[in-house]
């Protein structure tokens, strides 16, 4: 049906005759003389509808409007002088247009293409619309762009790519499932997966060396920005490797996928540890594109006249007191934007947040009666204070500290506009806590399936269980979470002794992993992976503000696909044949 994509039309045409296809970007008539712009899935290129040339063509054009479809016959020649676009790939050339037909015509659009301000329920409600922007073509081309660097990277390193069940058990990894009705099976369920973590698994224990998949997950969970009832990660597992063989690969595939995608970013990442991320950043997943980290003082803090800082300070295990220094914050912030940012960490817990200013006469605030001329010094050696300067301070039980001090940071990064455009920051968190205790209750901070750092003896030992490390790393960009993996459990005696820390009981066990349990009896070697977080990846790539933008048919934040009104009410007869009927709750009464 063409000849030629629109982007592909240039000055090497000149004369040739063309075929061009697409839909109508505008059209202005000029004088009699018709000019439209056609947009295919690359570029515009200019038509010209002149009766002089073609009165047949030139009479279609008349009824011609925006974003119908036409296919286009004619002749390229150059624009006239001073007419050139330097802003479009074809603005040198135009085509003049000796044929034309309207494939098919187009309602009024209810709302204009790449409008940013239109309401984002109605462009999803019309998704297949705002899919046809030029920059939404630049997002799937690049996130179709990385899923073959990255097909091609794990190819070359020898891995084989597997596809495992979408249809499974429940066994909740941290979600919820979402549940499938078995029609066969009367009462029974079947689970979509949150990752394909044991099948991968298995596929080791099988002897399949490396593996890898492009995989759909689902995790009924409540929604983000960045989160999607259903997304896409890079999933990899490999035997026979430590940590270190894993992370190789991990930079190998990412180093390929952004380099190969126009972007310089270095062969090798950074590393902290978890416990360094959470002192100096306050999160596990801390942003380094600026420089921003916290000082611990609770030291100095014992030593002061006040009661609530000093009654902290006795127990530096349990608590922190966490400084924060912002360069020249004193010529940045007013004294009363300064007091208005207790505000700011009240809302996550925050009992309250101090601050000095370094002025010519040493460190003036609130709080610099209750610290004698020494300490005054200390916290100026220790946070390494210039004129100018201002250091804020958080005081309270180790996680609070790091929770509200860690979203301050971000919150003072925006306010003070320093995060740099453009610029892609990975680090390695490692030595991750293998558990969390939260309401009396021991949970796997990754998944159970996690290989816990074992003693010189290869056993599990601990004298706290909440610092008891486990073999998990998380790659972090720009703040985000992108990815994480483990050395997995490959022997079943420790397997089960992570069950029993977790208070799952042998037969709650047997029936979830039972077939995980019995599979490491048979010689599971070794074996780890890892997996990347597609969507959050292309997010962050095309610097797009919501992981709805990268998903070509995305769900609401209330989990809805305006498009297709799903989910839906079935009929009745579904609902018989899969024996189910629906229980009515307090949110369904109006």
């Amino acid at each position: 049906m063409r000849t030629h994509y629109c982007s592909t039309v240039n000055t090497e045409h000149i004369g040739q005759k063309v075929t061009v296809a697409g839909w109508v970007a505008s059209r202005r008539d000029h004088g009699g003389i018709i000019f439209i712009d056609i947009r295919d899935n690359d570029e515009v290129v200019q038509l010209v509808c002149d009766p002089n040339d073609s009165k047949d063509a030139h009479k279609i054009a008349e009824d011609i409007r925006d974003q119908f479809v036409i296919i286009a016959t004619g002749v390229v020649r150059a624009r006239g002088e001073g007419l050139e676009n330097p802003n479009l790939k074809t603005g040198k050339i135009e085509i003049v247009v000796d044929k034309i037909t309207v494939e098919n015509k187009s309602l009024t659009m209810p709302f204009e293409l790449g409008d940013s301000k239109v309401n984002e329920e109605i462009k999803l409600k019309y998704r297949y619309l705002d899919l046809r922007t030029p920059k939404s073509h630049k997002i799937f081309k690049l996130r179709s762009k990385v899923s073959i660097i990255a097909r091609n990277t794990l190819d070359s390193l020898g891995f084989m790519e597997v596809e495992t069940p979408i249809l499974t058990k429940s066994t909740p990894e941290g979600a919820r499932d979402y549940l499938v009705p078995s029609r066969v099976h009367n009462g029974e369920f079947y689970a979509l997966p949150q990752s394909p973590q044991l099948f991968k698994q298995l596929l080791m224990v099988s002897g399949f060396d490396k593996y890898f998949q492009i995989a759909k997950c689902f995790r009924d969970e409540d929604l983000r920005a960045d989160r999607q009832p259903e997304f896409t990660q890079i999933d990899v597992e490999m035997s026979f490797c430590n940590q270190e063989d894993v992370m190789k690969v991990t930079e190998k595939l990412l180093s390929d996928v952004f380099n190969g995608c126009g972007f310089d970013v270095p062969q090798t990442f950074d590393r902290i540890t978890y416990n360094e991320a959470m002192e100096k950043y306050g999160s596990d997943k801390p942003d380094l594109r600026y420089d921003l980290s916290m000082v611990d003082m609770i030291d100095i803090f014992a030593r002061c006249d006040n009661a609530i800082f000093a009654n902290i300070a006795k127990d530096s295990k349990k608590n922190r007191i966490k400084a924060l220094k912002v360069p020249n914050g004193d010529n940045i912030f007013s004294k009363r934007q300064m007091q208005g940012f207790e505000e700011f960490v009240k809302q996550f817990g925050a009992g309250g947040l101090g601050y000095f200013q370094m002025k010519e006469d040493g460190l003036k605030g609130p709080l610099t009666k209750f610290f004698s001329e020494d300490d005054l010094k200390a916290i100026i050696d220790r946070c390494q204070l210039s004129l100018g300067d201002v250091v804020f301070f958080g005081a309270g039980s180790k996680k609070l500290v790091w929770d509200y001090m860690g979203r301050f940071r971000i919150f003072l990064a925006n306010e003070m506009n320093i995060i740099p455009e453009n610029r892609f920051e990975f680090v390695w968190v490692v030595d991750f806590p293998m558990f969390e205790v939260e309401d009396g209750r021991t949970k796997a901070l990754h998944h159970p399936f996690t290989m816990p750092r074992l003693d010189e003896n290869g056993q599990i030992t601990y004298e706290d269980i909440e610092e008891l490390e486990s073999v998990a790393y998380d790659i972090v960009l720009n703040g985000y979470e992108i990815g994480g993996g483990s050395i997995r459990i490959h022997k079943e005696e420790i397997q089960k002794q992570i069950f029993n820390l977790l208070g799952i009981e042998k037969e709650e066990a047997d029936e979830k992993f039972g077939f995980l349990l019995d599979a490491l009896k048979f010689g599971a070697p070794p074996h780890g992976g890892f997996a990347l977080g597609l969507d959050r990846l292309i997010m962050i790539m095309t610097g797009s503000s919501s992981i709805r933008d990268v998903i070509a048919f995305p769900k609401t934040q209330k989990a809805q696909c305006i498009l297709t009104h799903a989910p839906s009410i079935v009929d009745e007869a579904q609902l018989d044949e899969l024996a189910l009927r629906i229980k009515k709750t307090n949110k369904d009464v109006k």
